[in-house]
């Protein structure tokens, strides 16, 4: 799958209209490797001006296990091309399953030059979001082949099931600040 990547993408709109959450805080995240002060912290501070950078060989994994089984509409992902040049990764694979073992590559995604958010949605064959344990993220290949890898955000979106809650059918609570105003106590 080769992926149009747009100024536009923007994994914090979704989250703010109230049809998904981001999840990956629920996880436990673990890297294949990564240079001192380069590792999953920098990987989830919300910051794009800090990163993940690997330290190996290919490919550079990024390993999410969820507690519980969990369902998973999309993942963004961060990089900065003009930034980070040959550390960009230019192949991507995304594997699901329920652990290391199991693993089923469900996305290949190609990127050329990428700046900014990409957006990866996660569908099973019939269209749906898919339930799992464990995501990896692999990197396969850099751009000007380059060995290490940087990737600055991963985000993981969960699909809310009932993201409006009407009242009457006069008000709409579509948005997280006024979901928590819907019922009364």
């Amino acid at each position: 799958m080769s992926l149009k990547q747009t100024t536009d993408v923007d994994p914090l709109k979704n989250e703010r209209t109230g049809n998904v959450r981001e999840v990956g805080s629920q996880a436990i995240w673990s890297l294949s490797s990564c240079k001192p002060g380069f590792g999953v912290d920098q990987l989830r501070d919300d910051r794009a001006d800090t990163y993940w950078q690997s330290d190996g060989q290919l490919p550079h994994l990024v390993n999410i296990q969820f507690q519980r089984k969990t369902t998973i509409s999309d993942i963004y992902i961060y990089t900065d091309y003009k930034l980070d040049e040959s550390y960009t990764p230019s192949r991507i694979s995304i594997r699901v399953g329920t652990h290391f073992n199991d693993l089923q590559e469900v996305e290949v995604v190609m990127l050329s030059e990428p700046s900014g958010w990409i957006h990866v949605p996660i569908k099973d064959i019939r269209d749906r979001p898919i339930r799992v344990f464990m995501i990896q993220i692999a990197v396969t290949s850099n751009h000007q082949n380059g060995r290490d890898t940087h990737m600055r955000q991963i985000k993981i979106h969960s699909p809310i099931d009932n993201p409006a809650i009407q009242l009457d059918n006069f008000i709409t609570f579509s948005t997280v600040e006024f979901q928590q105003f819907a019922t009364i106590r």
